[in-house]
């Protein structure tokens, strides 16, 4: 039987223009246990001068494990999504995220297939993502790293087809981030049915709910959103959502993915007393 605990991904923190440090202070203090960062190649303007939360992944990993530290929290995952359709991106991008992770102290590295590439067919697409995963999955299990695979985008949209590419490449280092509001969105199953489907692959959750207006205007219409609103203020059953994860063989983290601080609080207080 599964353990569930509470994280936060840092786009929480995104529209308030603070730095990663802020982030990671502020989900300590609102009570979270976990947190999971966005990381990103090189060098950019907004996170250099702290109005942005992603972490370069040219910096020091172990920087990043002792800020965790010095708060009493510790990381997920990472949120390291990158085109799996796109290898000449991809490749290379979670080989460093999985590497970063390890030194980080973060177990999962998360992505998607993300947008295909204009001009391929499916089964170049398939070809293409079977080449980037073996490469990614070489290297998790170098390090002990889980790969979780996301619903997100245009072949992952459906049960059938978030099956399609994980069964691509059998390797122990790959398994499924679940997201709720994304799977919710799609409209192509019952939420709930799926992550029964896919409990027993569960390495790590996004927790997102959807709030009923959204609902009512891209239910079917999209395959995924950033974030959410307040956990418990949505569609979710998140009642529903927990018992079955507890039924899950691994422990795992709920990161809920929601806008802003004062959502952050809601939803930290709403699945607190379920869980």
């Amino acid at each position: 039987m599964g353990k569930i605990y509470l994280g936060i991904n840092m786009e929480f923190v995104r529209h308030h223009d603070k730095p990663f440090a802020w982030g990671v202070q502020k989900a300590a203090e609102i009570g979270y246990q976990y947190i999971e960062p966005m990381v990103h190649w090189g060098r950019e303007l907004l996170s250099e001068a702290g109005y942005f939360h992603s972490v370069s992944m040219y910096d020091d990993p172990l920087w990043a494990r002792e800020l965790c530290e010095k708060h009493n929290i510790k990381m997920s995952g990472l949120s390291s999504h990158t085109p799996l359709c796109k290898p000449e991106i991809s490749v290379e991008y979670l080989k460093l995220a999985i590497r970063w992770a390890a030194d980080a102290g973060a177990p999962v590295v998360n992505t998607d297939e993300g947008p295909k590439p204009l001009w391929t067919t499916k089964e170049q697409d398939y070809m293409l993502m079977t080449y980037t995963l073996t490469e990614a999955a070489r290297v998790a299990e170098r390090y002990g790293i889980k790969i979780g695979l996301e619903p997100h985008q245009q072949y992952s949209k459906s049960p059938d087809g978030l099956d399609s590419i994980y069964n691509l490449v059998k390797s122990p280092a790959i398994g499924i981030n679940y997201d709720t509001g994304n799977s919710y969105l799609a409209g192509t199953a019952d939420t709930y049915e799926w992550l029964e489907r896919v409990k027993d692959r569960l390495v790590h959750l996004h927790a997102k709910d959807i709030s009923f207006a959204q609902s009512g205007e891209e239910r079917g219409k999209v395959t995924g959103t950033p974030v959410g609103c307040a956990c418990g203020d949505g569609v979710v059953d998140w009642k529903r959502v927990i018992d079955i994860c507890k039924t899950c063989p691994n422990d795992i983290v709920f990161s809920v993915e929601c806008g802003n601080v004062p959502d952050a609080i809601k939803s930290f207080e709403h699945l607190s007393k379920l869980i």
